[in-house]
């Protein structure tokens, strides 16, 4: 579906509110074209001589005709603008669903600044386009057609000469439309770009203030900034050179018709009611026509930004499975991977090689493995994160793809590597995958994971606003905020993926001591560079470059005298030095 279908979509919803608004665009251009009319008759009759009488009729019914046409404009404006709005809303309300369907492999090739810009000035430039474009263009067609219909009537003659200006008009207009699509589009592309900055640059400023790069950052901004106004400079120069134009080719209008008109009154063969009616009619002309570079604009401007949204809109979403194939009272919790390979971009370089692994119900697993070594891939597959070919990986026997994605994401817990807190209360934040919060059970798991001391000594303890991105808690507050989380969903898969790293040793053990109770008949899939973290696993998986080199228990990895056993004597040597 392209952009315009799509629209189209919209647009039908809304067709009686549109409908009544072009009912009062044919409204208001019938009233606007009675007045010189009137004035016509009035004038013919001054010269054949009438009474005052006759010319306060003339002048009532012009009145008339002035506030009808006033009425049908603001109900032409009420209903279009109106419809426009509504459409905008729908637009964004949708977008925005798109936006959290979307897989996570999108997010890898655009910026949050890039996708934020789309749903503010792309979409505000559709709705110009639909609401004050749409609107425009009907008032300037008809006006147009009813001038002239009148202009026709009053003389055929002189309404030819003012087609004069149309074909250099019709030059004009094509060439702005083409110049105005490429220079908006360049200055929308521009525009996600200064958007990405601000963005990365408030989300990271702590690591901006710690390297001192305020000022490298506020002349990078002002660079990128200058460029957004030097591109929107070439398109305001564009649009103003079209207005004198269009002025010039009016005012040759208007002189002709004078010049002509004029004669054909003095040689009686025109009345000056019928000059000043043309005349008046020709004026009624020169907004429209001016109206018409302003419409060819909003038209490119909104076609340009349709086609960044429809790239959101048209990329596919995540599989959501087949729905009703697993039944949720029947998950264990039980996870194979058969011969899974696995790689991400369009060069498809593998991550990960022939993995074969069971993972009994209830069972803790742990991965370790070197920076890179295709640890975290591996269980982001387990909740489909990423797409996974059929066959390959099965939840409780059942083939992963055919599980309803959301019921399969229910009935799993994952503590990622990089913490993600929302810019509310520590209880919204630890209740988030509830359906309310539950003070007593956010409580609870706070407690199990070890953040409750810390809590308390808020002072406004777990209605604590805990900022942006969670700024305001340290790196371990973060990670056992986000083990709370977890665990208060009551999964029946839990993923640690190294949520332990920014905690000390001690910390770390007394949490997996709390936790071990809380084990029981879960399945539990440990990531971990330190040993301590995993040794009481029942399984221990080693992976290096993508494929599972050593597995076994950590009494028997440690009599294989293989990486983890390396690893387990490197951290003994480390602990010995620090208590020396």
């Amino acid at each position: 579906m392209d952009g315009f279908a799509r629209l189209k979509e919209y647009l039908s919803k809304h067709r009686k509110t549109l409908f009544a608004g072009f009912l009062a665009v044919l409204l208001t251009n019938f009233f606007t074209l009675l007045p010189p009319w009137f004035v016509k008759l009035a004038v013919d009759k001054i010269e054949a001589g009438t009474t005052a009488r006759q010319l306060l009729v003339y002048g009532f019914w012009i009145v008339f005709t002035t506030l009808v046409q006033g009425y049908f404009r603001y109900r032409m404006r009420q209903t279009l603008i109106v419809a426009s709005r509504r459409v905008e809303y729908e637009l964004r309300s949708d977008y925005f669903a798109k936006l959290v369907r979307l897989p996570k492999s999108f997010y890898n090739h655009f910026k949050t600044g890039e996708i934020i810009s789309r749903a503010n000035a792309d979409l505000e430039a559709v709705r110009n386009m639909i609401g004050p474009g749409i609107m425009q263009a009907a008032n300037t067609i008809l006006a147009l057609m009813g001038s002239f219909a009148f202009m026709l009537a009053l003389n055929p003659k002189l309404s030819l000469l003012t087609l004069v200006p149309i074909p250099f008009l019709s030059v004009a207009v094509f060439h702005l439309g083409r110049s105005i699509h490429r220079k908006f589009t360049r200055i929308q592309e521009q525009y996600a770009l200064l958007s990405s900055k601000v963005q990365e640059n408030l989300s990271g400023v702590r690591v901006v203030r710690a390297y001192v790069q305020e000022e490298n950052e506020i002349h990078s901004f002002e660079k990128i900034s200058r460029e957004l106004v030097g591109r929107t400079l070439s398109l305001v120069k564009a649009q103003a050179l079209f207005y004198p134009v269009l002025y010039f080719l009016a005012g040759a209008s208007l002189l002709l018709v004078v010049w002509v008109g004029g004669r054909e009154v003095m040689a009686g063969e025109m009345t000056l009611g019928g000059l000043l009616a043309f005349l008046l009619y020709l004026l009624n002309l020169t907004w429209p026509a001016i109206a018409l570079g302003w419409v060819v604009g909003l038209y490119q401007q909104g076609k340009a930004s349709l086609a960044r949204l429809e790239e959101v809109f048209s990329a596919e979403e995540e599989p959501v499975g087949s729905a009703g194939t697993v039944q949720p009272e029947s998950r264990q919790g039980e996870i194979e991977f058969r011969d899974l390979s696995f790689g991400y971009g369009a060069d498809n370089h593998l991550v990960l090689k022939n993995i074969n692994l069971t993972i009994p119900a209830g069972q803790t697993v742990a991965l370790v493995g070197r920076t890179g070594a295709g640890k975290s891939t591996l269980v982001s597959l387990i909740p489909k994160l990423f797409p996974v070919k059929e066959d390959r990986l099965f939840v409780d026997g059942t083939d992963v793809t055919h599980h309803p994605t959301g019921l399969l994401r229910r009935q799993i817990g994952f503590v990622p590597q990089e913490p993600f807190l929302f810019s509310a209360t520590i209880a919204e934040n630890l209740a988030f995958g509830l359906v309310s919060v539950d003070t007593e059970k956010v409580a609870r798991f706070s407690r199990l994971a070890g953040l409750e001391n810390d809590v308390t000594d808020f002072p406004s303890g777990y209605q604590t606003v805990v900022g942006e991105r969670g700024i305001t808690l340290s790196g371990g507050q973060k990670q056992r905020a986000t083990l709370a989380r977890a665990l208060a969903t009551d999964p029946k898969i839990l993923i640690l993926d190294d949520a332990f790293s920014s905690v000390d040793t001690d910390t770390e053990e007394k949490i997996l001591s709390g936790l071990r109770q809380l084990w029981k008949g879960r399945t539990v899939i440990l990531i971990s560079h330190r040993v301590s973290t995993v040794k009481d696993a029942d399984l221990i998986a080693v992976l290096e470059a993508g494929e599972i080199v050593e597995r076994g228990t950590h009494a028997e990895l440690l009599a294989r005298g293989g990486y983890y056993a390396e690893l387990y004597e490197k951290q003994l040597l480390e602990e010995e030095l620090e208590r020396i």
